[in-house]
């Protein structure tokens, strides 16, 4: 089942919804929906017969930017009844990054979306936790945005290393390979 025949029967789930076909370089099926519809594209994507898109293995963005819309953020959704994988893709713009939740949908985008959020800033509206998950709370920014700063001026550490004679040291390399064996 290629891109065209999955948003052929995505639209006929969802009559209204402007779903966009495409192909990527290694032959996955792509389909670009529109954000405002994404709660309801993912609930057809997983009940209907001929797709059954039952779990999503992957959920992640890219910064395009200067680009507009800047981010897309990707779904991948793997069938396994129908042994197919899609990368369902959705556009944002950089200046209003907002995405319905499918935490409804699929239960495991939960900390998918919150580690999205963490990381590139892009809110999921109706999400259940929405707290930072690999950042500290505090944490200014969000660091995988291409256009964060990454030079941050921290003062050289230096460690003094450990002192040990060739006597001791070749005990320990002995005593390594003899518990290795």
């Amino acid at each position: 089942m290629d891109s065209t025949t999955i948003a052929a029967a995505l639209k006929a789930a969802v009559p209204d919804a402007e779903v966009e076909p495409a192909e990527s370089r290694d032959g996955h099926a792509v389909i670009y929906a529109p954000a405002v519809r994404i709660a309801e594209i993912a609930r057809a994507l997983r009940d209907a017969p001929e797709l059954r898109f039952g779990f999503l293995a992957e959920l992640t963005a890219v910064d395009f930017f200067p680009r507009e819309p800047r981010y897309e953020v990707v779904y991948v959704l793997v069938s396994i009844e129908r042994r197919l994988r899609l990368r369902l893709k959705v556009r944002l713009p950089g200046t209003d990054a907002h995405l319905s939740t499918v935490t409804g949908v699929w239960p495991a985008a939960n900390w998918l979306e919150r580690e999205v959020w963490d990381l590139f800033g892009i809110a999921f509206d109706g999400h259940p936790d929405p707290r930072r998950l690999l950042m500290p709370e505090d944490w200014d920014g969000f660091p995988l945005r291409k256009d964060y700063p990454v030079q941050i001026r921290m003062p050289a550490r230096t460690h003094e290393a450990l002192q040990v004679t060739e006597e001791e040291f070749r005990q320990n390399v002995q005593r390594d390979r003899l518990t290795r064996r």
